[in-house]
């Protein structure tokens, strides 16, 4: 079973916002919706540190997007099963045309932020489509989040934010593959995932 994830290296991790930038062109993003952000572990205003001044402070950058559980609780509580897991790539994926805005899976994930809602319809910054004529296209009243790239990953292509870290602090593949890069690097670097006392089983690994 094919079981894709990320890992993610907080050590190279330098906050650039290019997987952002990318991953809101490549999927055509609505304004004011994005599906991926560099956040510090200092507080929830961006670049904020950890750490008491002047010799203690550090700043570690964690890239937050939806979590691709193993076990979803935004699965569990869907009344209509727009929200699903993959079986074939253990990607979370939503259903935009089963959504009916109950914004319950919202409230299910302990993720906060890795979700939005298109309370109107979509607007955008230009007059034309950006990004792959295959990303899927967005609608009012549903539930939006990252979706891995599902439309590059079912071509047999890498997520778009895999492609253009620039610090190369990005991993991405098949955590059940022994031989993929992301499955090395896991298996001898330490790392945490987000919230495990949730029991939500994250796929994105944070390196340390």
């Amino acid at each position: 079973m094919t079981h894709y994830a990320f890992a993610i290296d907080t050590t190279r991790c330098v906050g650039c916002n290019n997987c952002s930038m990318i991953c809101k062109f490549e999927n055509n993003l609505p304004s004011g919706v994005w599906w991926n952000r560099a956040m510090t572990d200092g507080g929830p205003a961006e670049y904020t540190p950890a750490g008491d001044a002047p010799n203690e402070l550090r700043m570690r950058f964690l890239t937050l997007g939806c979590q691709h559980c193993e076990n979803p609780a935004c699965v569990k509580v869907c009344p209509v099963g727009a929200t699903f897991r993959d079986e074939e790539t253990g990607i979370v994926r939503q259903d935009y045309d089963k959504c009916i805005g109950c914004r319950m899976c919202m409230s299910a994930c302990p993720y906060t932020g890795v979700r939005s809602f298109n309370w109107e319809e979509p607007a955008y910054p230009q007059d034309f489509a950006m990004g792959d004529a295959n990303a899927a296209e967005h609608q009012k009243h549903t539930v939006e989040k990252c979706t891995m790239c599902y439309h590059r990953v079912s071509d047999g292509r890498r997520p778009a934010c895999a492609d253009v870290c620039r610090a190369v602090a990005r991993w991405w593949g098949d955590v059940e593959d022994p031989n993929s890069d992301i499955a090395k690097i896991l298996a001898k670097r330490s790392y945490e995932t987000l919230l495990p006392e949730k029991g939500t089983k994250p796929s994105v690994y944070y390196l340390v």
